[in-house]
């Protein structure tokens, strides 16, 4: 019986019909100028982006979201299990807000909670909502998670050009890898 290492487990993305090349991974059907607008830097190493798990893991997995996505919240726990139980795993955090207002608001409250140190508990949080998000389901769901929304709100507002500039980095990359939704995932290069 062959056993498949971890590493082998989560890099395993050709069967997902992705195709890589010179080391990148991307969906066909990408053109070649897209390719060489984006770099891996770009997607895996953004200084602004939220990391969860090991900040110096030696797998990367980059995940593009939103809090109103039911698999984004349905493989969030498989997700965070992965990133705890093998404690070398580096979780990057791409908020895409693609569902509306209310999604835009939790990416915004959650990066705000960044700005804080609470990233994971507003992430986590958030992720645990059921069905579509309102202002006050987001605020109320904050506000069990211990967190103070006003806090949230101004340290988002104190680095607004920061949070704002983040989001539509990960917008502009969602669509040079020609993600059609979320989740999608990105796992080593």
């Amino acid at each position: 019986m062959t056993r498949i290492t971890r590493r082998e487990a989560l890099t395993g993305t050709a069967a997902a019909g992705l195709v890589t090349m010179a080391g990148f991974s991307f969906w066909p059907g990408q053109s070649a100028a897209q390719d060489q607008e984006l770099t891996v830097e770009d997607v895996l190493f953004d200084p602004a982006n939220p990391v969860m798990g090991n900040k110096d893991g030696d797998v990367t997995i980059v995940e593009f979201f939103d809090y109103q996505c039911p698999y984004c919240k349905a493989n969030h726990p498989i997700l965070k299990d992965v990133v705890e139980n093998d404690g070398n795993v580096r979780l990057v955090m791409k908020d895409w807000p693609i569902f509306g207002a209310p999604s835009i608001l939790a990416a915004q409250l959650a990066l705000g909670a960044s700005s804080l140190g609470q990233y994971k508990t507003a992430s986590d949080a958030l992720m645990e909502t059921e069905g579509r998000l309102s202002k006050e389901l987001i605020h109320d769901t904050l506000t069990l998670a211990d967190l103070d929304v006003s806090a949230l709100e101004k340290a988002y507002e104190d680095s607004r050009e920061k949070w704002d500039g983040l989001m539509a980095r990960n917008s502009r990359q969602a669509t040079l890898l020609g993600l059609q939704g979320t989740p999608a995932f990105i796992i080593g290069k």
